[in-house]
């Protein structure tokens, strides 16, 4: 029953959810190439930089659209977009890419748009290039060949009343002599 002095039990308690435990994801480090000395600037587009060590010995060409960082010996011609000779990078061969750095060795033409001879760079052979800078203490044995572009040449522009028309030459012209004609044997009769 009922009873002024009782108090009345309180009703039971709901358990309360606990909380979902914070999970924080962990921070992300990118990715780093520590052998890569320098970006190269590629069009639009990053290429990966292949990387040749020192220890290895290639005899052949190699050819590619990539960049290539070579620390190894090559014996063959090297034909891709950037090249980057080490400083124990040896080439025996003609070198073609867009962008040419030399620290190590070039037995070879090297042809190219900007070449760069490092201090430690030795280079034997012809370099055919739009641009070219060589450190002092580079060694460097053969021609450099600029080739630019030539500027297309813009003929003057010249109103129809200004042009001249000349009469064309008929086979009997040349025949005859006339006032723009020499004759030699006359010329020596001048003594």
């Amino acid at each position: 029953m009922f009873n002024k002095t009782s108090k009345p039990t309180p009703p039971a308690a709901k358990p309360q959810p606990t909380p979902a435990p914070v999970v924080t994801p962990p921070l992300e480090t990118p990715a780093v190439n520590m052998n890569r000395t320098k970006p190269v600037a590629v069009s639009g587009s990053a290429k990966p930089l292949s990387s040749f060590g020192s220890g290895l010995l290639i005899e052949g060409n190699i050819t590619g659209n990539g960049d290539l960082h070579l620390d190894g010996t090559v014996r063959g011609d090297v034909k891709v977009a950037h090249l980057i000779v080490g400083e124990s990078g040896n080439i025996e061969g003609k070198v073609e890419a867009e962008t040419v750095e030399v620290r190590g060795r070039i037995v070879g033409s090297i042809t190219g748009k900007q070449i760069k001879l490092q201090a430690t760079a030795y280079v034997e052979g012809d370099i055919t290039h739009d641009q070219l800078a060589i450190d002092v203490g580079a060694f460097f044995q053969g021609r450099c060949l600029q080739s630019r572009r030539p500027e297309p040449v813009q003929a003057p522009v010249q109103s129809p009343a200004d042009a001249v028309v000349a009469p064309a030459a008929t086979p009997s012209d040349f025949g005859t002599p006339s006032l723009n004609s020499y004759d030699l044997n006359a010329l020596s009769d001048l003594k």
